[in-house]
């Protein structure tokens, strides 16, 4: 009788699976997750907006030796926000994946154009997220969405000339990432100044965080001081025509880019140590409280020799931390679960788009319970000035060296050194290094 049950509970739970994975759920959280990987108690709502940031430069139609077109830069921004709503749940429709052609629709927590929670609840911290090359706004939903339920406003960016069905020329991505992202933040102080839009009395923009993933977290580290090297500027395959030269190390534009509004930043397998766009001088402007996620075995943004590298000469960052999930590759934690209809082989890519998304290794909402309960802890400590999210962070650097010890009543014992907020047995494939500038 006893095996029949466990049968029916185990078939039970796979079945709730697959139902999950079909509904291209974003909003999981596996009864394995650390503590701070729950969603908060606040409900949600989410909203697009279109944004328009005038008299840029075209970087993709630069020719080298003529006047540099300029054009009205769109990008188009989802935004999630504490909501005054009973209702939970909703859909994000017409979601492109990877191939640039395929939409589906993904499932969550929010609650679409729901009326935001403003009053004595407001003003909340702001949070802008950055996706990867390609990439979309919804790549780092999961986060946005777990993060806003905690009573953060998030807006995340489709950059303009880098998502899956708009990919142009990698000189754009390389020129407006950190632009787009300050652009962002101005937006969003604009719009929670306005006495009759939606996001009036809501973001509190001096208080605020940026999140990137790959590109996004080259952009997130350039707009933490990190200023690139003068060979980077003159790659044939980068930005056309020295445009890159605003962000170069030592410059007067690249000085006025880090902004003090941004009080944090993370940054998932930043990318561009691993081809030069970094050196140990440029690593020396970080000025901003830094959390670096990486994989092992990254083979794009790479691991020794880059993003490792990245931590290690981010030596003014007044703390930077550096988490390691142990052979996991370039999607560690960060991009959503893949949905369904992803599995399916893309003859337009040659692969199936869902390796875009998943990791060899690692279980993909796994690895995004693990980086929602560090955000949580990061941004909790920087951005809401909670004492006691320094516990989270001050661990032991390899977590399978921890003692899990603890009394009866759930107290920790003398010995119990493992990772505050993971149960017994389930911070192993991890490490946390962390250093302060002092250091």
């Amino acid at each position: 009788m006893l095996k029949q049950v466990t049968i029916v509970a185990t078939a039970a739970a796979m079945w709730s699976g697959i139902a999950a994975a079909q509904e291209n759920r974003i909003d999981m959280v596996r009864p394995d997750a650390p503590e701070l990987a729950a969603h908060g108690q606040q409900a949600i709502g989410v909203r697009t907006i279109e944004l328009v940031n005038p008299d840029q430069i075209d970087i993709v139609n630069v020719e080298a030796g003529k006047d540099h077109p300029r054009y009205d830069r769109p990008l188009t921004v989802e935004v999630w926000y504490p909501a005054d709503t009973t209702e939970q749940g909703g859909t994000y429709e017409g979601v492109y994946l990877r191939d640039g052609e395929t939409q589906v629709t993904l499932t969550g927590r929010a609650v679409r154009d729901a009326e935001p929670l403003a009053g004595d609840n407001a003003p909340y911290p702001l949070v802008i997220i950055s996706h990867g090359y390609p990439g979309n706004r919804f790549l780092l939903s999961h986060l946005a969405e777990n993060l806003a339920t905690k009573g953060y406003v998030v807006a995340s960016i489709d950059h303009t000339d880098s998502t899956y069905n708009d990919q142009n020329k990698f000189g754009s991505t390389l020129v407006n990432r950190p632009l787009d992202q300050k652009f962002v933040l101005n937006e969003m102080e604009r719009l929670s100044a306005e006495a009759d839009g939606f996001l009036s009395g809501m973001v509190e923009p001096d208080n605020a965080a940026i999140v990137g993933y790959s590109m996004g977290g080259y952009g997130a580290m350039i707009s933490a001081g990190a200023g690139v090297t003068q060979a980077s500027t003159e790659y044939d395959w980068g930005a056309p025509d020295g445009t890159l030269g605003i962000h170069l190390s030592g410059s007067d534009t690249y000085a006025t880019l880090p902004d003090e509004r941004v009080k944090a930043v993370v940054a998932f397998a930043p990318w561009g140590m691993n081809t030069g766009f970094w050196d140990a001088e440029g690593l020396k402007g970080v000025s901003k409280p830094v959390f670096i996620v990486a994989g092992s075995v990254d083979d794009v943004s790479l691991y020794e020799g880059g993003v490792k590298t990245i931590y290690d000469l981010s030596v003014n960052a007044p703390e930077r931390f550096l988490l390691t999930f142990e052979n996991a590759n370039h999607n560690a934690a960060a991009p959503m679960p893949a949905p369904a209809q992803s599995w399916k082989h893309s003859e337009k890519l040659g692969f199936a788009p869902f390796e875009h998304y998943a990791d060899a290794v690692w279980d993909t909402v796994r690895m995004n319970n693990i980086a929602q309960h560090f955000v949580t802890a990061f941004l909790g400590k920087y951005l809401k000035k909670d004492n006691e999210m320094e516990a989270y962070l001050d661990l032991i650097p390899n977590a399978a060296d921890g003692v899990f010890a603890l009394e009866e009543n759930g107290n920790p014992k003398p010995e119990h050194t493992y990772w505050k907020g993971f149960g017994d047995r389930t911070a192993k494939g991890l490490t946390l290094q962390h250093a302060t500038a002092a250091e």
